[in-house]
């Protein structure tokens, strides 16, 4: 939804199937899965062409050890722009328990194993946008109703449908529930990424806001040591994170970008913050203390691939770390530039180092069409219904989100200290994840309790009101 940062090079701790929405970062992959068990769903290629009759084979998970048979819900979690391992053990487990509902999951077309193509070419890739990810949602959808009736000696019944989705599998989530209302009764849009933004800037102050006043300005002061540094002696800088390999200015810095915002993107705030305020007041050199920060964190915690940040490597045709980049640089853009005053990120982070990178990785033509994407699904103003929106209050990625409710579409920041990406299902911190998104480790429970009430109300009285309408047209 996963900083613009440099993205799916890595999976993050979590494989939620909603990776997050960045350019570098997705969530670690982990164990923590209800099931891991995998299926396989014979899926369009080309939703939009009536003369291409290719198919691809499209991996998904069930679970249904809670499922009221019959009638209990599916609720259907999107994964999104990471590879899916499984269903993840987040708080749809407990929902799920609660409602008695079915558990499907399915993979985004392109990634981990539901790949169309062994090579990623620009020309191979034209298939990947979320128009065409909405329509596989939709034909799944249809094709497991008729597995279920099927599966319990049926035919024609539906049962009622809830869409759930973290990120950009969030704003596929508001989508699903805005372009096919009669397919599921309502959705979830947890840190849903609905408004595409060419120049997001919203997301460095949000960091430094996030931060709080004096760990901020240490961070600034870090980019600006880093900068004269690299200015001076670039090759000993870069030695000194271990990242040799970015011998591009802007791409080097945005490593170091990346390095600070997955701390307050996935609620591990004082991981960052306290070792750099401790050598601040120490005495120590600042560049020394935040390159012993990103190693032993970013690198060796979230297993971040250094070589991912560079352009060379995301040129490589056969490297899934090209597939977001691709979805980035055509359609939703979220270019995390560097705000003009009060910065944290280099200000060579700017809009015209992430086109030159789009025509560099891809080739001439391809940009990102945010005017067309916000057009077309309505942005901010999206005009759908029974869709709650639920935000972090320290996750940057909410100023691309829903913040503010409108008649059917109620809007939700849950507020903590480290309630960062998908706080409202993953609990905190959001990374690693913790079994059943539990609430515990929040700086305030009590608030991620509270929007959880209200999410549970919202679904109950929705699914109540699929099964009258249900019941009434017998």
């Amino acid at each position: 939804m996963k900083p613009l940062l440099g993205f799916i090079g890595f999976l993050l701790m979590i494989n939620i199937c909603n990776g997050l929405l960045t350019s570098r970062i997705t969530l670690m992959s982990s164990s923590n899965y209800i099931t891991k068990d995998a299926f396989w769903f014979n899926q369009t290629l080309d939703h939009f062409s009536p003369y291409d009759h290719r198919t691809f084979q499209q991996r998904y998970y069930e679970y249904l050890d809670d499922f009221r048979i019959p009638d209990g819900p599916v609720f259907l979690v999107i994964c999104g722009e990471s590879a899916c391992g499984g269903i993840s053990n987040d708080y749809i487990t407990v929902l799920a328990k609660k409602f008695g509902a079915a558990v499907v999951t399915l993979e985004h077309r392109y990634y981990g194993k539901s790949s169309p193509f062994e090579s990623f070419t620009t020309e191979n890739l034209r298939f990947l946008s979320s128009k065409q990810a909405l329509y596989d949602l939709a034909a799944f959808r249809r094709f497991y109703q008729e597995s279920l009736n099927l599966k319990l000696n049926r035919t024609d019944v539906e049962n009622p449908w809830f869409v759930f989705g973290i990120s950009y599998a969030g704003a596929l989530s508001a989508w699903f529930r805005l372009k096919f209302p009669h397919l599921t009764c309502g959705s979830l849009a947890s840190s849903g990424v609905v408004n595409a933004i060419l120049d997001f800037y919203q997301y460095d102050q949000q960091i430094g806001e996030s931060t709080g006043p004096e760990c901020k300005a240490i961070l600034q002061e870090v980019t600006q040591l880093a900068e004269n540094r690299l200015a001076s002696n670039g090759e000993a800088l870069r030695n000194e994170f271990g990242a040799n390999v970015l011998n591009v200015d802007g791409d080097f810095m945005y490593f170091l970008a990346d390095a600070a915002a997955v701390a307050i993107q996935y609620g591990n705030p004082d991981k960052l913050c306290t070792p750099m305020i401790e050598a601040k007041k120490s005495g120590k050199d600042l560049v020394d203390a935040y390159a012993k920060y990103v190693k032993e964190y970013y690198v060796g915690s979230f297993k971040v691939d250094i070589e991912s940040y560079t352009q060379e490597h995301l040129k490589n045709t056969e490297s899934a770390d090209r597939l977001w980049w691709f979805q980035v640089c055509t359609e939703v853009a979220f270019f995390q530039v560097a705000p003009a005053n009060d910065s944290i990120r280099s200000s060579k982070i700017d809009i015209r180092y992430h086109m030159d990178l789009c025509k560099n990785v891809f080739g001439e033509g391809v940009y990102p069409v945010v005017d067309s994407t916000n057009l077309y699904y309505g942005g901010t103003d999206i005009a759908g219904s029974k869709i709650v929106f639920t935000n972090g209050s320290q996750d940057p990625w909410r100023h691309a989100s829903k913040q503010v409710s409108s008649p059917d579409m109620p809007a939700y920041i849950v507020t903590c200290n480290n309630c960062g990406h998908g706080s409202d299902l993953r609990g905190c911190p959001q990374s690693p994840l913790v079994p059943e998104g539990s609430s515990k480790n929040c700086s305030a429970p009590e608030a991620v309790n509270k929007v959880r009430q209200q999410v549970i109300e919202h679904i109950d009285l929705w699914l109540s009101q699929c099964h009258t309408a249900a019941r009434s047209s017998i």
